[in-house]
């Protein structure tokens, strides 16, 4: 037989932005062997018929934390359900390049991971303990050892590169030397010719480590000092590879030195950049308007930079399980109690029972509500640096032991807590609902009290979320199809409780073929060669020779789809705890990575995570030895 298989009659998007053509394609060895009108089907295996659906290059994920989940669940089934067949993971600064770096008493994994990505650490434990490697090549070495059924593609996580060379404690307490930034630099440079992507980097002052007695200590990456930064990048600049930062908000002139990176002009050679992230705020209409002026700057001709900011195709809706937020990191009231450990409710409770706590609370959650200070007008103008919404209306309930509030605000309930008060009937059956409220007494009244009283009650049991950005569709396809920006700020594999956006590229899809077709093709592209470019990956194409990862999608199903009503809470056995995930059945018609079907449109086939299909992904096009070959 001259083929494997022959995928017949779909209408294909290659890639490239154009219009879809109907056509067969051909796969033998997982590389596409042929494409033409009714290629002889005798020549075959195997013929699947997929008339009337839409078959586009297998969809890449650029800002992933799969890094965990590879070692638990290499079939990584919330990526490929959805018709992702490549990742870039080792993001943010974090990853397990130098595996598990467990040293004199430390435990970096968990120390970082925990808080910053909002993974349990019993989960973050299991995968410290499969770390066994040690150095950036023998990592790349494990991952084409595992019954992946997605593609990785790593950066070089800074963090996890400092703990390497000073040690935990000196990466957060001191500058490094020169011969340790040298260091550094080497073992970035030698990560690099061995196919890491370039330098991850982060600065949000949300990121805290996890571990006691560091609880109030950022991640090791937002110690670094410029001159480090700088000689780091210049390894990424001279190998064409890609930094992947976060700027620093709350350090105005050191996000400038950081981004100014970038300029070809200052610094011989533009530097590929992609940041987090371009976003339409609620409560600072400022920060999208700064982002696209320096996204605008950098790439102009006067500084000739390459700067990519990622956006999001959804509104960014972030879960909150109880206190656990990742907003609420930089809220101080709320950092005490992100920083007690997920099971010790009992040093909640004291926290929360301490009437200075309450009333300090209290009093932020009134900033800027009233009067005419800088406070009102900044609020009043939307130029707040609030992360937290202080609005219970805006407050939504996911889950709770109380049925009836489910899907109704926080303002909701505390109305029928005020009309409890008062004496009145309160129409319910539920008694779990008149406990709540004789455990929060008569005082809590007061908007900021009342949403203690709920956390002191239910803790992480109840589940709720509001929107901080993105609420404005029309912004949302605005940023999508922006050319300086890229597609792509899912965090999927992190936050376990908190977001949920594996579907994030079927969403971008849906937006573009509700539009037209000419607009679904560009959209593919930016999805998928655009991003490989970008990262100099071999994906994203459907080319004669290229690898044979292929996404089918049903067209109709694809336009009606809607992700913000299929975000489920689940149970993952093989990680013990529950996570937000998406269910997009019926849209994602098959997945095929290196020519082997991994999903067919309702569930997975006996090759998904039991056949070593995915593997490295490597920077710079390089190939990873005979397996990736092909």
């Amino acid at each position: 037989m001259q083929w494997d298989l022959i995928l017949h009659g779909a209408k294909v998007f290659d890639g490239k932005g154009g219009p879809g053509e109907t056509v067969d394609i051909a796969i033998r060895d997982g590389r596409i062997a042929a494409r033409g009108d009714h290629l002889p089907r005798d020549s075959a295996k195997a013929v699947q018929d997929a008339r009337g659906q839409w078959l586009i290059p297998g969809l890449l994920d650029i800002h992933t934390h799969e890094d965990l989940e590879a070692e638990l669940d290499p079939g990584l089934p919330e990526m490929v359900r959805h018709g992702t067949t490549s990742a870039v993971m080792g993001n943010c600064s974090l990853g397990l390049a130098f595996g598990a770096q467990r040293r004199e008493g430390q435990d970096p994994i968990v120390d970082c991971f925990a808080r910053v990505e909002n993974i349990p650490k019993d989960v973050l434990s299991k995968a410290a303990d499969k770390a066994t490697w040690s150095t950036p090549r023998e990592y790349l070495a494990h991952l084409d050892t595992l019954p992946l059924s997605v593609n990785l593609a790593t950066f070089l996580p800074h963090s996890m590169l400092r703990i390497e060379v000073m040690g935990l404690e000196a990466s957060i307490t001191r500058d490094p030397t020169q011969t340790e930034i040298d260091r550094m630099c080497a073992i970035l440079g030698e990560a690099m010719d061995a196919g890491y992507l370039g330098l991850s980097t982060d600065g949000l002052p949300l990121h805290f480590l996890a571990n006691q007695p560091n609880v109030k200590k950022r991640i090791p990456t937002q110690y670094a000092p410029f001159e480090e930064y700088r000689q780091l990048t210049d390894v990424v600049r001279h190998r064409d590879g890609v930094w992947q930062m976060t700027p620093a908000p709350d350090n105005g002139k050191l996000t400038l030195k950081l981004m100014g990176l970038t300029s070809g002009r200052l610094y011989g050679k533009p530097l590929k950049v992609t940041a987090l992230a371009a976003l339409e705020s609620v409560n600072n209409r400022m920060q999208l308007w700064q982002a696209m002026t320096m996204v605008n700057v950098l790439n102009s001709a006067v500084f000739n930079g390459h700067l990519r900011m990622q956006s999001l195709a959804a509104p960014f809706r972030i879960y909150s399980e109880g206190f656990v937020s990742p907003l609420a990191e930089a809220n101080p009231q709320m950092r005490r109690l992100i920083e007690t450990e997920l099971e010790d409710i009992e040093a909640r409770r004291k926290i929360l029972d301490d009437p200075g706590f309450v009333e300090e609370f209290c009093a932020m959650w009134e900033v800027g509500k009233t009067g005419w200070d800088a406070q009102a007008i900044r609020r009043k103008l939307r130029l707040e640096r609030q992360f937290l919404s202080r609005d219970l209306n805006d407050m939504m309930i996911f889950r709770a032991p109380v049925p009836t509030w489910i899907g109704q605000s926080m303002a909701f309930v505390r109305n029928r807590y005020l009309l409890w008060l008062s004496g009145g009937a309160v129409p319910t059956n539920d008694q779990e609902e008149g406990r709540a409220f004789e455990a929060m007494g008569r005082d809590a009244t007061h908007e900021a009290a009342f949403f203690l009283g709920l956390l002191r009650h239910f803790d992480r049991d109840l589940h709720w979320y509001y929107v901080t950005a993105n609420k404005n569709p029309e912004t949302i396809k605005r940023l999508l199809l922006h050319p300086k920006l890229l597609p792509g700020f899912n965090d999927s594999g992190a936050h376990v409780v908190n977001m949920a956006y594996f579907d994030c590229n079927l969403r971008a899809l849906r937006i573009a073929a509700n539009d037209s077709e000419a607009l679904f093709g560009h959209m593919v592209k930016r999805l998928t060669r655009e991003p490989a470019e970008f990262f100099s990956l071999d994906a994203g194409r459907i080319d004669i020779g290229s690898r044979a990862d292929i996404t089918l999608l049903d067209p109709q199903a694809l336009k009606t789809y809607d992700g913000e009503a299929n975000v489920q809470f689940l149970h993952r056995e093989i990680f013990g705890c529950s996570q937000l995930v998406n269910r997009s059945d019926g849209v994602v018609s098959g997945v095929y990575v290196r020519g082997e079907r991994v999903w067919d449109g309702s569930g997975f086939t006996p090759a998904h995570g039991n056949s070593r299909l995915g593997g490295a992904l490597l920077g710079g096009n390089k190939v990873a030895g005979s397996k990736a070959s092909l």
